[in-house]
């Protein structure tokens, strides 16, 4: 059974000659052929490339130059400008847009000899905590497909779920990986803001998005990082210092790790029953040799309001070059440049991405940029001076990813205010920029849980580390939904 082991395990066998890169990605491309008709997890098979890459990776392990993610199957988010292939955001917009060059992770991945097997499904625009705002349709998750797979990277984890690919990226801007890795039951982490570069992912609120990668465990994520992190002169937001071997720390011991438990994240809002798995997680982590201690992020409350001034403003300055007259859709027989810019958009745009322009439009506004995006601003600041103290008496921080387990498919599709709070406990870690993981830590019926960890600034080997423990300890991250 191929498509259950690792990404560490699938190395392992590549370079002892098990099987070949393209046996491998056949099997998982007839897996995708299989199961993708009821998930709708690709909007992109790219087969014939992928077995075309494959057979050069095959010459690379066989000549002794290969990496350990030579020959290994991914899918890449469909915000990731790819070359010569469809990148469509999940949007009508840009629904035939074939990007001209490669996102400086999609080269990264390619360098490391990975081979791309598709395209995931994602919220227009990467804006959704459902999947359900992409013009393909909505995503279904592998657990129960009644439920949402979460957003906006809610594809690559259905994807990674249901086992149609050891490996997807995915982007965050306000949970977009963490919340739909909970949802989903695999292991997703966001690094710290610029460790990954932003060139040729589609930009929706550019402070704030960050690529990371999407898999089943905390290894094999440290694996997929090491080769998507890293300095890049085409993006002005890249950090230039250098990236540890993530592998290299996995095994580190946790005695004495102060991990703090935010009073805020248990209260009000969030389920009962999410509660006891992330409980039950901590007292995995003491018995790990971890002290636990209770924290206060004070402004945590302030964290949705803010992210919903900020990222609309962002999204509202991004999203205007999307005007019918460059690329990407453009209206039937305009009357003049203003009926093409205005139909081209409201054609081109869904309701969710409409609503957001709408929101930051106004905020930007003369007369309005004071009163809300100026005050957003200082309000994140006060949100990142939570973390800052925090991190002065602990080393990680836990609690839920998310409030509740995956609900159903079109439960909170008319109140976007209610699908807002899914991410309650998430947005703040973009707002400050910090990294923040979810790995699968339990389930309510058949839904799955995720415990969210969150680090310090650059402290992706640390998080990952503490991951590892406790995957090594427990087998949530080895569970398969029923039917895959």
């Amino acid at each position: 059974m191929l498509h259950n082991k690792t990404i560490a395990e699938l190395s392992a066998d590549l370079h002892a000659g098990e099987y070949s890169s393209e046996h491998l990605t056949r099997a998982f491309l007839a897996r995708i052929e299989q199961f993708n008709p009821q998930l709708n997890a690709l909007v992109t098979v790219t087969a014939e490339q992928a077995l075309a890459d494959a057979r050069v990776a095959d010459a690379r392990l066989k000549a002794g130059t290969a990496g350990p993610l030579t020959g290994i199957p991914l899918v890449q988010k469909d915000i990731f400008c790819t070359k010569g292939v469809k990148t469509s955001c999940g949007s009508r917009m840009l629904d035939n847009f074939i990007a001209p060059y490669d996102a400086t992770t999609v080269t990264k991945l390619k360098d490391a000899g990975m081979v791309m097997v598709g395209k995931s499904n994602m919220d227009e625009f990467a804006m959704g905590s459902s999947n359900e705002t992409s013009f393909y349709g909505p995503v279904k998750n592998p657990w129960d497909t009644a439920a949402v797979p979460g957003g906006s990277s809610g594809g690559s984890a259905a994807a990674v779920a249901a086992r149609l690919a050891p490996v997807a990226t995915g982007t965050d801007t306000g949970g977009s990986i963490r919340q739909p890795a909970a949802l989903c039951g695999i292991t997703g982490i966001k690094p710290t803001y610029g460790r990954v570069s932003r060139y040729g992912m589609i930009a929706f609120a550019s402070s704030l998005d960050q690529g990371g990668p999407m898999a089943r465990t905390a290894e094999d994520c440290a694996l997929v990082l090491g080769a998507m992190a890293g300095f890049d002169e085409r993006d002005s937001t890249s950090v230039d210092m250098p990236v540890p071997d993530y592998r290299a720390t996995l095994n580190d011991s946790i005695q004495g790790l102060k991990i703090g438990l935010p009073k805020e994240y248990f209260g009000e809002g969030l389920d009962a029953q999410v509660a006891q798995v992330i409980e039950d997680a901590i007292k995995q982590y003491r018995t790990l040799g971890a002290e636990v201690v209770e924290i206060s992020l004070p402004n945590t409350q302030l964290a949705v309001p803010t992210y919903y001034v900020v990222a609309p403003a962002e999204c509202s300055s991004n999203l205007s070059r999307f005007d019918g007259v460059r690329f990407g859709y453009r209206c039937e027989n305009p009357h003049d440049l203003l009926d093409l810019y205005k139909r081209s958009r409201g054609e081109g745009f869904g309701p969710e991405v409409k609503r957001r322009i709408m929101i930051g439009t106004y905020a930007l506004s003369a007369g309005y940029y004071d009163a809300y995006y100026i005050k957003a601003q200082q309000l994140r600041r006060l949100i990142s001076d939570d973390f800052i103290q925090a991190f002065k008496q602990v080393d990680v921080i836990m609690g839920p990813t998310s409030p509740t387990v995956a609900f159903n498919i079109g439960e909170k599709v008319a109140d976007p205010v209610t699908m807002y709070l899914s991410d309650i406990y998430t947005i703040a870690v973009n707002l400050a920029g910090l990294p923040g993981m979810s790995i699968p830590a339990g389930f309510v019926g058949k839904r799955p849980v995720g415990l969210q960890l969150i680090g310090n600034y650059f402290a992706e080997a640390r998080l990952l580390n503490v991951a590892h423990k406790y995957q090594q300890a427990t087998d949530w991250h080895d569970r398969v939904p029923e039917g895959f």
